[in-house]
């Protein structure tokens, strides 16, 4: 009979929501509630291209934006042989920031076509919950530190608000929106969420032109996901 694998949880939100202390908070309720979890964060900023974003992120080079759109996803995509090792040993993955966070702020920059943005991510590991921190802009700009990253402006953060609301949209993928406080319902999801994982493979992110998929790699099972809700190009002003 097959064990049961982990969980793949993701936080997700606009900068200074407080993704990266929930996701530690999340990680500690879950460990006291018996499960094994471990956090991971994006950029991953220990590889060599995440050394490369995490400069660009702190203004000190520019990139052209399709070329870090890319790096960014290519990030992702270097921690994958991980995420599956430690899903297949049972143990639950709390992520800080993942596709998502590629795809809204990217397609919130102009000329950029929320399609295009999720393609370079199609066949990473889906997740099996995905928490979306709400909190309000103003709340968000007043924290300590907003503005020392790049896309940290209140211009840029309601464009990708506005993005992640589409991405949220999605029947096919699993979102919870959360206020920025302790964790104790998403400690909640996070286990019904691992318990429902027993012999069950993890899916895979998807987004076919016309028909974008999501695959259940244990079933077979095919249904609409990780689909934006636009059909036509937008063009904001840029930042």
């Amino acid at each position: 009979m097959a064990g049961r694998r982990g969980a793949l949880i993701v936080l997700e939100g606009v900068d200074r929501a407080g993704k990266s202390t929930q996701s530690r908070k999340l990680v500690e309720a879950l460990r006291a509630a018996g499960h094994c979890a471990e956090l991971l964060r994006f950029p991953e900023r220990s590889t060599e291209i995440g050394k490369l974003l995490s400069s660009y992120l702190e203004k000190k080079r520019e990139v052209e934006d399709h070329s870090v759109h890319l790096l960014f996803s290519a990030n992702r995509w270097e921690q994958v042989p991980l995420i599956k090792e430690k899903l297949g040993q049972g143990v639950t993955l709390v992520v800080d920031r993942y596709a998502f966070s590629g795809v809204a702020f990217t397609s919130a920059k102009e000329n950029f076509h929320l399609d295009w943005c999720k393609q370079p991510d199609v066949g990473l590991p889906k997740p099996d919950l995905v928490v979306f921190l709400q909190l309000q802009l103003a709340v968000a700009a007043a924290r300590g530190e907003f503005g020392r990253e790049r896309y940290e402006n209140r211009a840029f953060q309601e464009r990708v608000l506005q993005r992640f609301h589409q991405l949220m949209r999605d029947p096919a993928l699993n979102w919870k929106v959360a206020v920025s406080t302790p964790p104790r319902s998403m400690c909640r999801q996070g286990a019904v969420r691992s318990a429902g994982c027993r012999g069950r493979q993890a899916g895979f992110l998807s987004a076919r032109p016309g028909g974008p998929m999501s695959r259940d790699s244990s079933s077979g099972s095919q249904r609409p996901s990780f689909r934006g809700q636009e059909t036509g190009l937008r063009r904001d002003k840029a930042m």
